[in-house]
């Protein structure tokens, strides 16, 4: 038997694969395809401390390679989602990652505060959201500015901090080296990539919001190339996520230096993807005679 196990700040995950946050809603839009028990975490749709409407309509795209999309973190806030989805998921024993969405320091701490009692695993905290025109942007851009909300976040929560950075900089690993000085526990990287479609039929912006976030296979190359550049410049663990169709992509990201992967878009064309991406590390590891998983981490030569 392999041993699939690994550990984030502290808490122990039974496998390395969890969900990217947006994807996957809190678990229960899932929960009919997919026990969610077996996963290594689910890591929950943005939670801001009020109800977010969102962007307007069209809101998503399909492009070759993958989707664009715009939604704008809408969600219900922080009081629906203690009261509903905390439960659901601790019923489903689910390792539990809450992501964590603001327009200000304030909202963040906000929410974080709010948690700090109930029974969540991790936060995953949104600095690198495209798709919102204020807030979060603006933090996850700038190194100062990630550092100093890192330590804030950092001062409330008593869960283990997940700091979510943007691939639109000019340097990654300024930024991770800087969430790493703020006090962050673990990185998760890459959020998607600034992009736009136009229909050149009507002359009008495909979403919207005119831009909107890339995901799919077509930013994977990129997203490896990111987590392998910031594993060799700081010391905390990382989450790799960006494009992740199969067990291949995710094991790439495992070799460039990530402790766990996040699967996203597949999730919408294959509900059940994440247990085929866990099933298909587990036969890699038996086929190359893999007695850990976390022996893969960095193993790239």
């Amino acid at each position: 038997m392999v041993d699939l196990r690994v550990k984030i700040a502290g808490v122990e995950l039974k496998n390395p694969v969890m969900t990217a946050s947006g994807t996957f809603g809190s678990g229960m839009e899932y929960s009919e395809f997919v026990d969610l028990s077996q996963l290594g975490a689910v890591v929950t749709k943005g939670v801001a401390n009020v109800p977010w409407p969102g962007n307007p309509t069209p809101r998503v795209a399909e492009i070759r390679g993958g989707m664009m999309n715009a939604i704008g973190l809408q969600n219900p806030g922080i009081d629906v989602f203690c009261s509903r989805d905390i439960p659901f998921l601790k019923q489903q024993n689910a390792t539990i990652i809450v992501n964590v969405c603001g327009r200000t320091t304030e909202d963040y701490c906000e929410v974080v505060e709010r948690l700090a009692d109930e029974p969540v695993d991790m936060l995953e905290i949104n600095i690198s959201c495209p798709n919102v025109r204020c807030g979060g942007i603006a933090f996850g851009q700038d190194p100062k500015a990630v550092e100093a909300i890192t330590r804030e976040v950092r001062r409330h929560a008593k869960q283990p901090v997940i700091m979510k950075l943007s691939p639109n900089v000019t340097d990654i690993t300024e930024t991770a080296r800087a969430a790493e000085a703020g006090g962050a526990d673990a990185l998760s990287l890459i959020n998607t990539l600034t992009g736009m479609k136009i229909n050149i039929h009507r002359r009008t912006f495909a979403l919207a919001n005119q831009t909107g976030g890339v995901s799919g296979p077509a930013i994977h190359p990129i997203a490896v190339r990111m987590v392998y550049q910031t594993a060799q410049a700081v010391g905390i663990p990382i989450i790799g996520m960006g494009g992740i169709q199969m067990a291949e992509d995710a094991i790439e990201f495992l070799l460039a230096g990530a402790t766990a992967v996040a699967v996203g878009t597949a999730n919408f064309r294959n509900p059940a993807v994440t247990l085929e991406v866990i099933d298909g590390i587990r036969a890699y590891m038996e086929q190359y005679k893999v007695e850990r998983v976390t022996e893969l981490v960095g193993a790239v030569r």
